[in-house]
C-alpha cells in the first residue's frame, strides 16, 4: 500500500486540516477555504531544518502574576504587590517586575493560556519539556524522561553539524531533558561552569598543552582527558548502547572544530555586548548560547533555576535574580534581531507550570498548574501579540486554551520535525513522538 499522503482536491491533505485544528469542520465556503490554504502556507514558511531553538528554562515554576499575566482589578490576595504596566505594544500590561521586556514586547508573543494537570515538580517538567505526561505519577525531585526531550529528539533528527553536537545545555540539564530510548548520543553537551569569571574555559574541549592535536587522534593516553565529558552520568551508565568510544570521537571533533573553538570562547565577545546582557552568570550563558546557535547548533537549554516560590515571592521578584532575567532575555532577543538571526533561532522561555492564585500565608504562591505563561519569539513567531486569556482572577486559562502537546507540536513543527511520526524503542515497541498535538495556529499566522 502506498504510504504517500491523500490529498483532497485543493491539495490539502487530512493531516494538513487536523495540524491547523479543524478536522471536524465541514461545509467551508470559498472564503474560508482559501484562508485555510494561506494559513498553511504561512506556517509551511516559517518552518525549516535551519531553524535553531534556545529554550530557557525557569526551573520550580515561574508566576505568570507577576510576570506576563497581572491581575490589576483582581482582589489584593489574589493580585499581589506588584503594578502592571504597559508595554511598547498598545493594550498588552505586564507586571512592573519586567520593565526591560515590556519595553521590547514588540519583538516577540506571550502565549497566556497553556495548562496541564499535573501539579509536581518532576511530572510537570517532563509534561512540558517533552510533550509527553508521564504514565505514573512522579515525586516532585524525581529526574525522569519516560519519553525523549525536545533537545533530544532534535539530536535524533539532524545529528551532528560540523562536528558540533547538535543538543547542548548550560549550565546543567533539565531533569527530563534526556534521550531515553533514543540513547544516550542524544542527551545533551552540558556547559558548565561561571562564564562571567575571567578565566572562563568549557571543560573538557581543550587539549592538554603537552599534547598536539595530531598526536590526539592516535593516543589512546588521551582519553583520560576527555572522559569527563558532561553527558547524563546517571543515564549513560544504565545505557549500554553507549560506548565510551562515542563519546571520544566527539571529544576529538569538538577539540577540532574551529566554530566550537570560537564559540566557546566567550572572552572573543565585544565587551560592549556582554555589559549589555549583563555581567552575571546567567546574562553570559544567554551569550553563549547566541554564540551556539551562531555557529550551528541546533538546541540549546539555558537552565535558570530558582522559580519555586512557596514564601516571600514578592521579595524575590524585587531582587536581582528577577533583573537579571529581565535584562539579560531582553538583550537576547534584541541581539538575534540586530544580527538577522531571530529569523532562524526559535527563542523559548517557560517553566513547568505557574503559581497559585491566592497568596499563602508565607507570601508566597505554591504549585498551579491551571495557567501559565510562555514567551516565544523568532522562527516566524508574529511580533507583539498575546496568544489566549485567562479568566479575570487568574486561575484558569480561559480563551484559546492548549495544552503541552500542542506546544510540542508546534515546537517541532518550527524546526522542521513531524512531530506525528512514530518512533521505535530499542525493542520494536512503537511510540508516537505526540499524541494528538495540535498546533498553536497564531504562533504560525
Amino acid at each position: 500500500m502506498s504510504r504517500e499522503l491523500k490529498k483532497n482536491c485543493a491539495g490539502q491533505s487530512r493531516r494538513d486540516f487536523i495540524q491547523l485544528g479543524l478536522g471536524g469542520m465541514m461545509g467551508l465556503g470559498m472564503a474560508d477555504l482559501f484562508r485555510l490554504q494561506a494559513a498553511l502556507t504561512q506556517a509551511k514558511k516559517t518552518t525549516s531544518k535551519n531553524v535553531n531553538c534556545i529554550l530557557i528554562w525557569l526551573d520550580g515554576g515561574p508566576s505568570h502574576y507577576e510576570s506576563f499575566d497581572p491581575k490589576p482589578d483582581a482582589p489584593s490576595e489574589i493580585r499581589g504587590e506588584f503594578k502592571s504596566i504597559p508595554t511598547k505594544v498598545p493594550g498588552i500590561h505586564f507586571s512592573e517586575a519586567l520593565p526591560k521586556l515590556a519595553a521590547i514586547a514588540d519583538k516577540f508573543t506571550v502565549i497566556r493560556s497553556i495548562c496541564h494537570k499535573d501539579p509536581n515538580h518532576g511530572g510537570g517538567n517532563h509534561y512540558m519539556m517533552t510533550g509527553m505526561p508521564t504514565p505514573v505519577p512522579v515525586a516532585c525531585g524525581a529526574y525522569v524522561t519516560f519519553h525523549p526531550s525536545f533537545g533530544s529528539m532534535v539530536s535524533y533528527d539532524r545529528g551532528l553539524r560540523n562536528g558540533i553536537p547538535t543538543y547542548m545545555s548550560i549550565p546543567e540539564a533539565s531533569r527530563s531533558g534526556g534521550p531515553n530510548f533514543l540513547g544516550g548520543e542524544h542527551s545533551p553537551f552540558v556547559i558548565d561552569g561561571y562564564p562571567n569569571n575571567a578565566n572562563f574555559k568549557v571543560r573538557d574541549v581543550i587539549l592538554p598543552s603537552d599534547i598536539s592535536e595530531g598526536r590526539a587522534s592516535t593516543r589512546l593516553q588521551l582519553r583520560k582527558s576527555l572522559d569527563q565529558m558532561r553527558r547524563h552520568e546517571d543515564r549513560l551508565a544504565a545505557d549500554p548502547a553507549v560506548t565510551f568510544d562515542n563519546f571520544y570521537t566527539q571529544a576529538l571533533n569538538l577539540v577540532a572544530s574551529p566554530q566550537a573553538q570560537s564559540a566557546f570562547d566567550i572572552s572573543k565577545e565585544n565587551e560592549k555586548v556582554r555589559e549589555t546582557y549583563g555581567r552575571n552568570d546567567f546574562a553570559q550563558r544567554l551569550l553563549m548560547a547566541r554564540r551556539l546557535v551562531e555557529v550551528g547548533v541546533s538546541f540549546v537549554t539555558v537552565y535558570y533555576g530558582g522559580w519555586d516560590h512557596h514564601a516571600k515571592i514578592f521579595t524575590a521578584f524585587k531582587g536581582d535574580h528577577v533583573k537579571r532575567l529581565d535584562q539579560g532575555v531582553s538583550a537576547l532577543i534584541t541581539d538575534l534581531d540586530e544580527r538577522g538571526l531571530l529569523d532562524n533561532t526559535l527563542v523559548l522561555m517557560l517553566g513547568e507550570f505557574g503559581r497559585t492564585p491566592k497568596v499563602n500565608k508565607d507570601a508566597g504562591r505554591d504549585h498551579w498548574p491551571g495557567a501559565m505563561s510562555v514567551l516565544t519569539a523568532g522562527a516566524g513567531v508574529p511580533r507583539g501579540h498575546v496568544i489566549g486569556a485567562t479568566d479575570p482572577k487568574g486561575y484558569y486559562a480561559s480563551e484559546n486554551v492548549y495544552r503541552p502537546e500542542d506546544f510540542a507540536a508546534s515546537l517541532y513543527t518550527k524546526m522542521g520535525i513531524d512531530h506525528s511520526q512514530v518512533l521505535h524503542t530499542a525493542t520494536g515497541r512503537p511510540v508516537q513522538l505526540v499524541n494528538n498535538g495540535r498546533l498553536i495556529k497564531e504562533l504560525f499566522a
